[in-house]
């Protein structure tokens, strides 16, 4: 006979504003503030002679358009809310209380400095108190603050920060490991080079214990077979 069961019970949660804030990067523009979009165009034909080349001649001719369109998707975090990303929980989870972990999150980034890519992978990790969030949307915060310029440092804070002020769990930690082309492709001239940065709070960063579970999940599936 199945036994009876309480519907799902779904949250829309309004966490404080607090750390996320403090490191959340410029929110961008009001549309009557932004370049038009032939104005945008217009800049990438000044480099383009800047740099020496033509922007009349046929290859390059769309290449204003193009530039614009992929900046539009390079950049589209400036036109997420990440916090409303999380405000959807969900409260049946039949007494589960470990570490909810999710591995090996491919993101695309842009220094700020030279903007050019930073490309990596991010863990997440939050151990919850009483609701959980759909694991997609941990990958979505992680996009949503991505494509943004960016370094890496406080990108790590930012998902970090907002995963712990929105869903007030018992703690959460973020590992995030990136190429940077600023150093790969200029500069020093050091391919191979993987930058490491990360951020624990609540228990992650109280509890020994708890941090070592979370490394060696994102090192090796904490050990299973």
């Amino acid at each position: 006979m199945p036994l009876d069961r309480p519907a799902s019970v779904v949250r829309d949660t309004a966490g404080p504003r607090g750390s996320a804030d403090r490191a959340s990067a410029a929110p961008a523009r009001p549309d009557s503030e932004r370049p038009s979009r032939d104005e945008a165009e217009q800049a990438v034909r000044t480099l383009l002679q800047w740099a020496g080349d033509d922007p009349g001649r046929e290859g390059l001719r769309d290449t204003p358009r193009r530039v614009a369109a992929a900046y539009e998707e390079f950049f589209s975090g400036y036109g997420e809310d990440p916090e409303d990303i999380l405000r959807r929980t969900f409260e049946e989870v039949d007494g589960y209380d470990e570490m909810v972990v999710l591995r090996d999150i491919r993101f695309e980034s842009y220094c700020e400095h030279h903007m050019v890519p930073i490309i990596g992978t991010a863990h997440v990790g939050y151990l919850p108190d009483s609701r959980v969030v759909g694991i997609s949307k941990l990958a979505r915060v992680v996009d949503a603050y991505a494509k943004r310029l960016q370094i890496q440092e406080k990108l790590t804070a930012q998902v970090a920060n907002t995963i712990n002020d929105v869903l007030q769990p018992k703690g959460v930690a973020v590992v995030m490991e990136a190429a940077h082309q600023c150093m790969t492709t200029r500069g020093v001239h050091k391919p191979g080079v993987t930058m490491v940065t990360s951020r624990m709070l609540g228990a992650f960063r109280s509890c020994s214990d708890t941090r070592r579970e979370f490394l060696s999940m994102i090192r090796n599936g904490g050990g299973s077979a």
